[in-house]
């Protein structure tokens, strides 16, 4: 771990005018376990010209992911620890973290692009995140994308992942997911839709994002999906234990 990242990470706060800035912009956040649809909903929702694609920093190497390399300023921004450091010095990043040695944040001008588009800054992110963005402004938008069953999330996840799959790391992806649930069914941060259907749920969550109350009707549904994912999570992982 770049312990130098790390210190100067330690008491980042974003600056008042960051602030001011996620107050007055619409921000939307999607949330789920891997094989939820997050990245698919995303392209679908990017495709209606309402919408921003928040693009995070990052001081890790392109990768090549199924095959394809990653973009610079598409998948991340790639910088170098030297530009990272002077970001945090500059409080260039609304929020940063170190994880495996590298930075991940995001920046203040990607929220400002989207303010100045005036369309709605998007992308996905883990649950710590949402904490830290609503600890600064309670109405960002968080919708937490539901697979509609545990043996459909499971064939997706085959899917993705190939038919060989890691017993260790399947293990892991699902005692994160259940940490993330966990975090859906005992805070207020999020609004849950079910994704069985990706132009059905991707309209959903247009419709809550763009109505002033966002509210989904059928949250009651989408919450007894989570519960359920939750109990089947934990039934499995205790069988897998014993």
């Amino acid at each position: 771990m770049d312990s130098s990242l790390q210190s100067k990470l330690a008491s980042y706060t974003p600056a008042e005018s960051a602030i001011d800035i996620i107050k007055s912009s619409k921000v939307l956040f999607l949330v789920g376990p891997t094989g939820a649809g997050k990245d698919s909903l995303k392209e679908v929702l990017l495709k209606t010209g309402k919408y921003h694609h928040i693009v995070s920093h990052t001081t890790r190497p392109p990768r090549i992911n199924h095959g394809i390399p990653e973009v610079d300023g598409d998948d991340y921004h790639f910088i170098n620890k030297d530009t990272a450091k002077k970001m945090i010095d500059e409080k260039a990043f609304i929020e940063a973290k170190v994880y495996s040695g590298n930075l991940y944040g995001t920046s203040v001008a990607e929220i400002q692009a989207a303010h100045n588009e005036g369309k709605i800054a998007m992308t996905d992110i883990e649950v710590q995140g949402v904490a830290e963005y609503k600890s600064i402004d309670p109405n960002v938008m968080a919708i937490f994308l539901l697979p509609p069953s545990f043996k459909v999330w499971q064939e997706r996840l085959s899917r993705r992942y190939g038919d060989v799959v890691d017993v260790e790391d399947h293990k892991v992806r699902l005692e994160t997911g259940l940490i993330e649930l966990e975090q859906l069914l005992n805070t207020d941060y999020y609004i849950a839709v079910i994704n069985d259907d990706l132009d059905t749920a991707a309209n959903t969550v247009d419709q809550i994002v763009t109505n002033e109350k966002h509210v989904n009707p059928d949250e009651i549904k989408a919450i007894s999906i989570a519960q359920e994912l939750d109990k089947d999570i934990k039934d499995y992982l205790e069988q897998a234990s014993s």
